[in-house]
């Protein structure tokens, strides 16, 4: 059964996983488009936001498939991706014609954000660099 477990953990967190790491890549390669869309949102610093999110994204993902200080991983990651949604798909300030598509992205990423809770107050299990330490 603990087997099981762990098999689950690392398939979880390569799926959520999935959602950060393509991310991160499809800005490093799109850097200019995702500056002119962070510029779009009013952001701050935008030359350097755009820089630490890819970062976030890259080294967050693959931490997580790796299980490396997942628990720290997932709670950074969890309050990014509330941060993100909040700013991103801001669904109640979304034209009418974009606001469905907006609040279908920010519960994807509050589900998201639960599955990261989940996996921070579980740990990464066995199959993980951190289980290698336990």
């Amino acid at each position: 059964m603990k087997n099981l477990e762990n098999v689950l953990n690392l398939l979880g967190r390569i799926a959520i996983a999935a959602l950060f790491l393509p991310a991160g890549l499809n800005k490093l390669m799109g850097v200019e488009g995702t500056t002119g869309y962070f510029a779009s949102l009013g952001l701050p610093a935008v030359a350097i936001l755009v820089w630490v999110v890819i970062a976030i994204e890259i080294l967050g993902g693959l931490a997580l498939i790796l299980g490396y200080h997942t628990r720290f991983v997932a709670i950074s990651l969890a309050i990014f991706t509330v941060l993100a949604s909040i700013t991103g798909h801001a669904f109640w300030a979304a034209p009418a014609d974009a606001a469905f598509i907006a609040q279908l992205l920010f519960f994807k990423n509050i589900a998201v954000t639960g599955g990261l809770l989940v996996l921070a107050s579980s740990g990464a299990g066995s199959i993980s660099i951190d289980g290698c330490k336990a």
